[in-house]
């Protein structure tokens, strides 16, 4: 166990490093971040093959537009040729709109908002095929971006600004890929409960040769009553082998 928790948390030291080298590390990091823990040679293999389906590059950043669905491809142009209207701030007009933005100005908000939404779909990039959509990606994106020019106001000095609002965004995509896989999880859960259920009533009033009650079910199986119930519900009264 002590072995497994070390993998786990070298593995997101070496996730955390990439983010902070845009999304790339080299297999040279890797390497030593993993001989701390002995772990070398081919057992990187399935390491290497994690950090690629989570899209970080070893060595060189991976082509994210390889990984696009052709939906999302249309999507990203059309957002893009969108995005060609704004007109980047310099590094002087940045700071000066931050500064105006940490004071609560709404126009200073407003100008820096627009500024950072490229941003928005560079990080987005980084978290395709990850099982959510990349439209989605970027709206939870947005909102993050919306949600930090509001939170200006507690910084120091405008030179933190970039690294608060691109934790916010990554944090949000992260946050919103986390609860969609769980959700997803919940789903496959209780399609199994609902399966389990009907396999089960189905052998049984097959046996019988008739429909069945709850409580037989019950009686001839380990499964609960309450259970067999909150299949039979799930699956929209449609599990056809019990009596109405």
């Amino acid at each position: 166990m002590k072995k497994e928790l070390e993998f786990a948390k070298t593995l997101e030291e070496v996730k955390l490093l990439a983010k902070q080298q845009q999304n790339i590390v080299s297999r040279e990091q890797v390497v030593e971040a993993f001989a701390a823990i002995d772990i070398k040679g081919e057992q990187l293999e399935p390491v290497f093959q994690y950090l690629d389906a989570k899209n970080i590059g070893i060595g060189q950043p991976i082509d994210i537009g390889e990984r696009l669905t052709v939906e999302e491809k249309d999507y990203l142009a059309e957002y893009e040729e969108a995005m060609k209207e704004l007109v980047p701030l310099t590094e002087g007009q940045k700071q000066a709109y931050t500064m105006a933005a940490m004071a609560g100005d709404r126009e200073g908000k407003d100008m820096l908002f627009q500024n950072y939404l490229p941003q928005v779909v560079d990080l987005a990039k980084l978290y395709i095929g990850q099982g959510v959509l990349l439209e989605d990606l970027i709206g939870e994106g947005n909102l993050a971006l919306a949600t930090g020019m509001e939170m200006l106001g507690c910084l120091e000095n405008p030179s933190e600004a970039d690294g608060m609002l691109g934790k916010m965004m990554m944090d949000a995509m992260e946050d919103y890929i986390r609860e969609n896989s769980e959700a997803k999880k919940s789903d496959i859960a209780l399609a199994e409960k609902v399966n389990k259920v009907q396999e089960a009533a189905k052998e049984l009033a097959e046996s019988l040769h008739r429909k069945i009650t709850v409580e037989e079910l019950a009686e001839e199986t380990e499964i609960a009553q309450e259970e067999i119930r909150e299949a039979i519900r799930l699956s929209g009264e449609r599990i056809e082998f019990f009596e109405k």
